[in-house]
């Protein structure tokens, strides 16, 4: 990735997952992936004892598989989400393999 493993990187994705209707909670649990998505409640669970670099890898992981508006983003979380998606190429493939 193109972005740096720190803290206000990690906040831009929190508040991309903010902005698109997302709730993010860090919660223990078994985890094969790092996540859980509760599709219905729009709900995001990472797993709290991930530390920043994997909280960031995980939530860029989770992305390309939630529903995402763009219209409902502001300019700056915008192009954000476009840098993501731009240096995640697997990410329409994962799409389409869970459309599936």
């Amino acid at each position: 990735m193109s972005f740096k493993y720190t803290v206000n990187t990690l906040k831009k994705l929190e508040q991309l997952l903010e902005e698109a209707g997302y709730t993010l909670r860090y919660e223990k649990g078994n985890f094969n992936s790092g996540f859980c998505i509760l599709e219905d409640r729009k709900i995001a669970i990472i797993n709290k004892f991930l530390n920043i670099e994997g909280r960031i890898n995980t939530i860029v992981d989770l992305v390309p598989l939630l529903s995402i508006n763009e219209e409902e983003l502001s300019g700056e979380i915008l192009k954000f989400l476009k840098q993501i998606q731009q240096n995640n190429p697997d990410s329409t493939s994962i799409q389409t393999q869970i459309d599936l």
